[in-house]
């Protein structure tokens, strides 16, 4: 049998011990009441105190313990932001998530996505977060006129923001795009450009921009005396081999469009792919308009015309709003409604933007 001389040493080495607010008032000589308030941004502490010690906590990487906070408090500080499985389409989840986190990373609260199958109940995640109580506040998208998840929320009282706007009349925190103001500068831009014959790729039509969407571009088309080839086989969730493939279709008819309203990226980019397999000249034959939420098609595409979207401060503002909401400093019907502005009617060499989102 080995000694202690000739015994392998099997001793983990011992990780560094998680810093705590102990730690934290240790190292900088005040109380652990006084570092808490001061991380807490209490308003009776002094900002440089608060400076020193927000500056000592993130030197020794100090991150609060959610479950004694949730204890002491019955918070979770948690914020969910529940989204759909589909594909994300050109970053723009990973830019909202920025937004978010933008604002977020200045707070006690943490930001936890959860993904569900858009095919299934958008309620049932909301009602399995609620009941087990898993966060403080809850965001997300893909708004329906009568959505069941804001009634859910409304009638139980707990705080939430959503990036789109019903037509329930509850007042709720919501970041929305104005789609119907996007449509109808849409149309009036391909006006300019000669075209008179347009086609709407449309949002799935349950959804509430969809509805919003539809309203400006028929409001434009009414207003110009234009006319409007229906688009009813596809939306802008279909695969983008099947719209390409119905692009092609209506390409092929004597009364084809000549000009595109698009509701996403992907279908922009198909509908042009589309369009293209048969011969036709993006700017010649056909003209496109699509909001964006990037610059891809000012760099690669720059003859599609465009409008922003931005997305990045969606989420900085819907940050903001849930937890206003959470900590009582906002009001229930606060929202943000993001208008593009008008672009010249005259296209320049390198291209004409639409809008801005800000």
């Amino acid at each position: 049998m080995p000694n202690d001389e000739t015994r392998p040493d099997t001793a983990q080495p011992r990780s560094p011990a998680r810093p705590t607010l102990k730690t934290i008032a240790r190292l900088a000589g005040l109380g652990v009441t006084t570092v808490s308030r001061a991380l807490h941004d209490a308003p009776d502490i002094g900002e440089e105190t608060k400076l020193r010690v927000r500056r000592l906590a993130d030197s020794l990487g100090y991150q609060p313990n959610r479950a004694g906070v949730r204890l002491r408090t019955g918070r979770s500080h948690v914020i969910a932001l529940v989204l759909a499985t589909e594909s994300e389409e050109l970053g723009i989840n990973s830019q909202l998530i920025y937004g978010l986190s933008e604002v977020l990373s200045a707070t006690t609260y943490q930001l936890v996505v959860m993904l569900h199958d858009p095919a299934g109940d958008p309620l049932a995640p909301i009602r399995n977060i609620v009941e087990a109580g898993t966060a403080d506040g809850i965001l997300f998208a893909r708004i329906e006129p009568e959505d069941a998840r804001v009634r859910f929320l409304s009638e139980r009282g707990v705080p939430f923001a959503t990036h789109g706007r019903t037509a329930m009349g509850i007042e709720h925190p919501y970041f929305d795009f104005d789609n119907e103001a996007y449509a109808e500068s849409a149309v009036c831009r391909l006006e300019s450009l000669g075209r008179r014959c347009l086609a709407l790729i449309a949002p799935p039509p349950h959804l509430t921009y969809a509805r919003h969407m539809a309203a400006g571009f028929d409001r434009g088309v009414r207003r110009l005396g234009l006319d409007r080839v229906p688009v009813d086989a596809i939306d802008t969730d279909s695969p983008h081999e099947l719209i390409q493939a119905e692009v092609s279709r209506l390409m092929e008819r004597d009364d084809r469009p000549d000009g595109f309203v698009c509701g996403s990226a992907v279908a922009a980019l198909s509908v042009t792919a589309g369009a293209e397999a048969l011969g036709l000249v993006l700017g010649r034959d056909f003209d496109v308009v699509v909001k964006e939420s990037s610059n891809l098609f000012r760099k690669f595409r720059p003859a599609i015309e465009t409008a922003h979207e931005d997305f990045r401060a969606a989420g900085r503002w819907l940050a903001e709003a849930i937890v206003g909401r959470i900590e009582g400093t906002a009001d229930a019907g606060i929202h943000f409604l993001d208008v593009p502005r008008l672009a010249s009617p005259e296209r320049t060499e390198e291209k004409a933007v639409l809008g801005s989102a800000r």
